[in-house]
């Protein structure tokens, strides 16, 4: 079993790819299954070192549950264990998770992404207790907490994690994205949970934690994964000059969708469109359109997110021509 220490380079987080007409209400079948594995193949050929799916931008919450069969098995195998795969669980309740979860095991994945469940915002007591029913219940999947605090209305602090060090001993990374009381996490969890920020925010962990910061997801990987394999290869390294260079670029490239991500309940109600629609300008995969109901997205925030895609893939080119 995967070990937080096991936790290294760029982690691919991925959108899942959706047939044409997939925003009907009626549609049925709407993985595109050729891309998803398509996608899957050229990460791994470009130096992605795992993958992450049906996150927020994974479309979790509305793939149908065939749907969800379907590129579950489509994701692990295209991998085909060559690469570390979290496959996201999220669901209203533990019944549903576990339902989920027996999926994610029988396909051969790695890991689960695990968010809490989403009606009503969990105590610390009941989120502990949730994390450690899944740890009994499969002892032998790790779990990488997905630490949201915008979309789970929870806070994810110091108290919680150090209850999931006492109970939850699959818990073993957290995909997060602000490096809130990050040591004391650490501590409490005396290092056994591997916090992995994004390639925006792993400047702020590595000056906090050098030692520890050996890895960061990306959504933008979507778009081609270089520039974010480059942000945590100088990081890595310790290379000043290549973070600053690296951390400049990468802030270019957001520039466009700044206002969005400052904004939290902006973002958290055009976060899947922001994502897709920047996926599809970048030219690296082609992400479908985005499943009901969250297929509205005001023409400003896409042309921006259309700017930050076009950004993202001159980038990418630029990092590509180099190293080839």
């Amino acid at each position: 079993m995967l070990s937080g220490a096991d936790i290294t380079g760029m982690y691919a987080i991925i959108p899942t790819p959706a047939n044409p007409g997939a925003e009907r209400w009626d549609a049925r079948d709407t993985v595109n299954v050729a891309e998803t594995e398509r996608l899957v193949e050229a990460l791994i050929a470009d130096g992605a070192s795992g993958i992450i799916a049906l996150g927020t931008t994974g479309e979790c919450a509305t793939l149908a549950s065939a749907d969800y069969r379907t590129f579950v098995e489509a994701v692990v195998g295209a991998a085909r264990k060559r690469v570390p795969v979290f496959v996201g669980a999220t669901a209203l309740g533990l019944h549903d998770v576990i339902a989920r979860l027996r999926i994610i095991r029988e396909a051969g994945a790695n890991g689960t992404l695990l968010g809490l469940p989403m009606w009503q915002p969990c105590t610390d007591e009941m989120a502990i207790g949730y994390y450690a029913a899944v740890s009994e219940a499969f002892p032998d999947l790790p779990i990488m907490v997905y630490a949201n605090t915008r979309a789970f209305r929870f806070d994810f602090g110091v108290a919680f994690w150090s209850g999931i060090a006492r109970s939850a001993p699959t818990v073993i990374t957290a995909k997060v994205s602000a490096p809130i009381d990050l040591l004391e996490k650490q501590r409490v969890t005396n290092g056994r949970v591997h916090f992995l920020p994004n390639e925006m925010v792993i400047t702020k962990f590595h000056a906090l934690a050098p030692e520890r910061t050996t890895a960061c997801w990306a959504t933008a990987a979507a778009m081609g994964p270089a520039p974010a394999i480059a942000m945590v290869r100088a990081i890595v390294a310790n290379d000043a000059a290549a973070i600053e260079s690296m951390s400049r670029d990468i802030a270019h490239v957001h520039e466009p969708i700044a206002p969005i991500l400052a904004d939290p309940a902006v973002f958290a109600s055009y976060n899947i469109q922001v994502e897709k629609i920047r996926i599809k300008a970048a030219s690296y995969c082609d992400p479908g359109p985005v499943r009901p109901p969250y297929d509205v997205l005001p023409e400003d925030y896409a042309s921006a997110s259309r700017e930050c895609g076009i950004r993202w893939a001159a980038l990418r080119d630029r990092l590509t021509s180099v190293t080839a």
